[in-house]
């Protein structure tokens, strides 16, 4: 049953995403909001780890590395 409230609130907040995305496209520069949408399947994985206890395997990890590299970038 825990499982199931995990996976219902991951779903809640994908959901979440493009109100999110249609108001950080509206307030900030659009390239900012790209970037950021664009960390959505890192931030799967990171949340798959957190809550779901799943293994990442190296591949993923790389992926998710790079994509975390890329915040800095460009906000800077």
């Amino acid at each position: 049953m825990r499982r199931r409230a995990e996976a219902l609130l991951i779903g809640a907040g994908a959901a979440l995403g493009p109100i999110l995305y249609l108001l950080a496209a509206q307030r900030q520069p659009l390239s900012v909001a790209v970037v950021l949408t664009s960390l959505h399947p890192a931030l799967s994985v990171v949340l798959g780890l957190a809550l779901l206890h799943e293994r990442v395997d190296r591949r993923q990890a790389v992926g998710v590395t790079g994509a975390a590299a890329t915040v800095p970038l460009t906000l800077g």
